[in-house]
């Protein structure tokens, strides 16, 4: 290592220093408890690949998996549709750009605990806030928390509630990079409104819609704190609201059993490194700009 840059290279170790620390060492650390079975406190016993072998065919894990992408559905599909319309709207809007930004991206902010508590008055099947309201109008009430069905759809709205602002103003700042003269020439060439937004706005958003996606799928698989707030421990009546990140969180620090949970952990990492690849493979080739505009133009 040529010494003259010493100085350069001390500056950036603190970052590798830190990211081996609190990095490098809690993965490979986790693996290796992957490979064993210990509860915390008795000593270690190295099993090989029987935690792995056992998640295969525990039908927990796999229930846990199917409630995960279930609400991932019933929330992303909604939240990013609702996402691309507030992004449309701040885009064209006149007045109070900054303040509109900053109500609609508050909520990704708040404290999820404290959401999880206020939703959980809203969906309260004795004295919910909803349930008061749908009997002004002449409605049954909802078993919010206690209905598989209704359960998902409590956790998927508050996911909705949550990010809809946070995707919208990715959305906002891919649209206000879009180039103007692709707009006018479509124009030019007859194309209306819907002709323009789904043949030229959507293909030249792609990029930014493939993030959105891709993160959505990574954070929507990792949902915890909302189920866990909202229904406890176990999920709910039925285990309608067990995700997978809650079923490892039952495994490894209420049941103890760490070296299982931490095949789990392994187990959530596959599931989602191959879900977004999924994703990013359907949405990564955006069609021809020139086609569309000849599309938008007929």
């Amino acid at each position: 290592m040529n010494r003259r840059y010493l100085p350069q290279y001390l500056a950036i170790a603190p970052f590798f220093v830190l990211f081996a620390v609190f990095g490098v060492y809690p993965v490979l650390y986790s693996l290796w408890l992957s490979l064993q079975r210990w509860n915390g406190v008795s000593e270690m016993k190295f099993v090989g690949l029987e935690n792995f072998r056992f998640l295969l065919t525990d039908t927990a894990f796999w229930n846990s998996i199917g409630n995960t992408l279930i609400i991932w559905v019933m929330s992303t599909i909604p939240m990013l549709i609702l996402s691309m319309l507030v992004a449309l709207g701040l885009n064209s809007a006149v007045r109070y750009k900054g303040a509109l930004r900053i109500a609609y991206f508050l909520p990704n902010v708040t404290s999820i605990v404290a959401m999880s508590l206020v939703f959980g008055s809203f969906f309260s099947n004795e004295f919910g806030v909803l349930n008061w309201f749908l009997g002004l109008v002449g409605v049954d009430p909802v078993q919010w928390l206690s209905d598989p069905w209704a359960i998902r759809v409590a956790i998927s709205l508050m996911i909705i509630w949550r990010w809809t602002g946070y995707n919208a103003i990715i959305l906002l700042a891919g649209l206000q990079a879009l180039p103007n003269d692709v707009f006018e020439a479509a124009k030019l060439d007859g194309a209306g409104p819907a002709q323009t937004f789904f043949r030229v706005t959507l293909p030249l958003l792609r990029p930014v819609l493939l993030f959105s996606v891709v993160m959505s799928a990574i954070g929507g698989l990792q949902i915890f704190t909302e189920s866990q707030i909202l229904l406890g421990n176990r999920g709910g009546p039925e285990g309608a609201g067990m995700t997978m990140v809650l079923y490892f969180y039952n495994t490894a620090f209420a049941d103890n059993d760490f070296g299982y949970g931490a095949a789990i952990a392994w187990g959530i990492f596959v599931v989602v490194v191959l879900f977004s690849i999924l994703n990013w493979r359907l949405v990564q080739r955006p069609p021809k700009l020139r086609s569309q505009l000849k599309g938008a133009g007929e």
